[in-house]
């Protein structure tokens, strides 16, 4: 049965409602139907007490009477021992265009933490406060970009040094520039954007992993192997199994300290780190840079953790999202379903991040109910009843 018929999304809904009602006390209400925005952010606990996060926005996307941009925001921990996603919402900060960015950490807290801050003030001086992206030169803004997340990480691998030696943390970060009419998308790591177009999703990015055969695995594979890498069982060096990312030292200004301690530790012998030759980073935190016009038929865009999409299929949240937005037009209350289904279904085993842009170009209250779900199920289950039949009775046939 598909996730995305009116029936269960109504279960869902009221399960949540339900949800919300019984801990009002610890959560306070967030309303998106005004000018302000409501941060909710627990200190980050053990999985026994699960960390909710949630921004919810109406802010006017640029100076012009374009009509607002409605932001949700979610981030949700799963059933990890410890809360390492975060979101940084800016809306209209940069000449007209908000800045949204998900985190997503590992090994502990420490790179998040820093790069919060620290990454969208990098990126608001190398972008000249949002002058160059008013303009049309798309390889001023790409190399503005690259520079601002490669100076963060920079920054940050000295801060982690001054932590402590044994501060190995690292996180993805993907952050995109929403304006009027144009998308731009800095990436690193393995969250997704994806956009809804006249109800249909486009993917807009590619996941930075160590393994797999499509066209951007096989890029990093190559990289990490040419800097002197290796790569096992679809991690490096039998470690990480993301291949961009900020932070995580002992790939990048401690790789051969990695090595003597992994010979001390005895996954690998004296011999084999004698020959091994490292020529560059095995993870770098370089982003790849998206620009994506957004015109009447652009609904909305869903930046997310992997949390989300390692679990639902783009198309599976794109239909979900829009029929909440028909149904209520509440963009958080949609971002905070959307996780819910994924959490409640036990699909995931991650925290999950999700940030939800309502480009205001869509008038929900118009929009039907998408029944094409329905009518599939239908035809798959008369096809399947069909093909039952035909093969039972071909089994009596045999038996005659």
């Amino acid at each position: 049965m598909a996730l995305t018929t009116p029936q269960i999304q109504r279960f869902l809904l009221s399960k949540f409602h339900r949800r919300s009602t019984t801990s009002k006390s610890k959560t306070p209400h967030t309303n998106i139907n005004s000018n302000t925005f409501t941060i909710t952010n627990t200190r980050r606990r053990r999985r026994r007490s699960r960390c909710f996060s949630a921004i919810a926005i109406d802010a006017p996307s640029s100076l012009t009477d374009s009509p607002p941009i409605r932001w949700g925001s979610v981030s949700l921990q799963g059933p990890r021992e410890e809360m390492e996603d975060d979101i940084v919402l800016r809306p209209n900060t940069l000449q007209g265009f908000s800045f949204a960015a998900v985190f997503d950490g590992h090994g502990g807290f420490s790179s998040v933490q820093f790069l919060r801050d620290e990454l969208y003030k990098e990126c608001l001086e190398a972008l000249q406060g949002g002058l160059l992206l008013l303009g049309k030169d798309f390889k001023a803004v790409e190399e503005a970009l690259k520079h601002a997340f490669i100076k963060a990480d920079m920054r940050l691998l000295k801060w982690l040094e001054l932590n402590g030696e044994e501060d190995e943390s690292g996180a993805t970060a993907t952050a995109m520039f929403v304006g009027d009419n144009k998308l731009l998308i800095s990436h690193v790591g393995d969250s997704s954007v994806v956009l809804c177009r006249s109800g249909k999703p486009e993917l807009l990015t590619s996941p930075h992993r160590p393994y797999g055969s499509n066209k951007a695995s096989l890029q990093e594979i190559k990289r990490i192997r040419e800097a002197g890498g290796w790569i096992v069982n679809g991690r490096i060096c039998g470690d990480i199994s993301i291949s961009r990312a900020f932070g995580d030292m002992r790939f990048k200004t401690k790789k051969n300290e990695m090595l003597r301690k992994g010979a001390q530790e005895g996954r690998w012998t004296e011999k084999f780190i004698s020959r091994v030759q490292f020529n560059n980073d095995l993870v770098v935190a370089c982003p790849d840079i998206y620009q994506v016009a957004l015109g009447s038929d652009a609904e909305f865009i869903v930046l997310a953790s992997d949390g989300l999409w390692d679990y639902m299929s783009s198309s599976d949240a794109v239909t979900f999202v829009r029929d909440q937005l028909r149904q209520h037009g509440n963009t958080q209350l949609a971002c905070e379903s959307l996780a819910q289904v994924v959490l409640d279904q036990q699909r995931t085993q991650d925290n999950v991040s999700i940030i939800i842009a309502d480009l205001g170009k869509t008038d929900w209250q118009n929009v039907p109910l998408q029944q094409q779900n329905v009518i599939l199920e239908l035809v798959q289950a008369i096809a399947t009843i069909g093909i039952v039949s035909i093969g039972v009775w071909f089994s009596s046939q045999l038996s005659l």
